[in-house]
């Protein structure tokens, strides 16, 4: 899949994603249970070669 046709998600608007008081791993996903230095969805893509299955948008 090309860099252009790869669906993006915004972890700052699902409900798993979280932020630490790390300052080395700001990012957190709470579904997955780890923490990052960027968004979450961009290691899930590095990792599994897909785009985050686990992505629900947050109730306002």
């Amino acid at each position: 899949m090309s860099a252009n046709k790869i669906k993006r998600v915004n972890c700052m608007s699902c409900k798993y994603y979280a932020v630490t008081w790390e300052p080395k791993f700001p990012n957190s996903c709470r579904f997955f249970g780890f923490k990052t230095t960027g968004p979450p969805s961009v290691t899930v893509f590095k990792t599994t070669g897909e785009v985050c299955e686990a992505y629900e948008k947050k109730k306002p």
